[in-house]
């Protein structure tokens, strides 16, 4: 499922930025990614303690050869950050005191600020602290894409039975379904970077208009959206996640079906449906997680969970390349 992506990764060969560059997570990472030529790495710790802990684990690769630390208690552009800061945050309630401690002290900050800058492409973060705060710095920083009215998260699971794309499972608690709508369009924009053809369903508890609750009805109305849109985009709902992942169970309940085979995006009504899906798919099916994908930031930023593992710090890498590269 990765390798088309590695393959890209490999051609675009982008910068990529990592604010926990200290954790053995992100340097085994590192490891990897220059092992593969997935990425040029760029480091935010202390120089001292990345060397102390490269020679501890074992590593091969060496500072300023392979790969660019910024450090963030020495490094000669903070005067610069500070300024830059303050240009963008600014007004949001972020004073010149403040951002004097925090383009020092907060990783995620001082990565978004880099991303912001031009002097990296891409931006790995998250694997300390909470989500919703590193959000709340990528949208200060980094801001929204073109046309995105928030930030939302594709999750990539794959199990033995097939790849899945679950949406939105970390950000968006109650979307509109002009939300859902616009969130169809941006996930089938990023699956297609997997050389994968999406076939969308918008889950419900509801079949095909089996009930007429709130939620069913905005899966309805975000349908109807889309369609008025792309009336040749391949998606169709609202229905249940049995039947969108089962031809047989679909054959019962309609004759009439938009999907071509088995859905592989399944997009929820909610983000309690979009985690739980998620978290079960995970421990049920012995599922491999991808991700979170952040779908709207202006330039690739990926906020990873701090159950992240060294190899999903790698793949994200491959995707994160990959945008920053403007692959399809």
């Amino acid at each position: 499922m990765m390798k088309p992506l590695f393959a890209k990764a490999r051609a675009a060969k982008k910068r990529v930025i990592y604010s926990e560059g200290e954790d053995e997570r992100v340097l085994r990472a590192t490891q990897v990614v220059l092992e593969e030529g997935l990425a040029e790495p760029i480091l935010i710790g202390r120089p001292e303690v990345i060397r102390e802990r490269i020679k501890r684990f074992g590593l091969t690769m060496s500072a300023g050869k392979d790969f660019e630390i910024v450090d963030p208690e020495r490094d000669p552009r903070y005067r610069d950050y500070v300024a830059t800061y303050l240009e963008v945050a600014g007004r949001k309630g972020v004073t010149p005191d403040a951002a004097r401690t925090i383009a020092r002290t907060n990783a995620t900050v001082i990565g978004a600020l880099a991303l912001h800058r031009g002097e990296a492409d891409a931006l790995i973060c998250g694997l300390e602290g909470r989500f919703a705060s590193s959000l709340r710095h990528i949208k200060d920083i980094v801001g929204l894409a073109p046309g995105a009215k928030d930030f939302a998260a594709l999750s990539l699971v794959i199990a033995r039975s097939g790849a899945y794309f679950l949406a939105d499972t970390h950000v968006r608690a109650e979307p509109t379904a002009e939300e859902i709508a616009d969130l169809a369009f941006a996930c089938a924009h990023h699956v297609r970077r997997f050389g994968v053809t999406p076939k969308i369903a918008l889950i419900s508890h509801s079949d095909f208009g089996s009930a007429d609750t709130p939620s069913a009805r905005k899966m309805r109305e975000a349908l109807a959206l889309v369609n008025a849109r792309a009336p040749d985009f391949e998606i169709d709902g609202e229905m249940q996640a049995d039947t969108a992942l089962s031809l047989i169970a679909r054959s019962r309940v309609t004759a009439d079906c938009r999907l071509s085979g088995e859905a592989n995006v399944l997009i929820f009504p909610n983000l309690d449906a979009g985690s739980t899906a998620l978290q079960m798919t995970r421990v049920i099916a012995d599922a491999l997680p991808v991700g979170p994908i952040l779908v709207g930031p202006a330039k690739p930023a990926h906020v990873l969970t701090i159950s992240v593992t060294a190899r999903g710090i790698v793949n994200m890498t491959a995707i994160a390349a990959v945008e920053a590269a403007g692959v399809h």
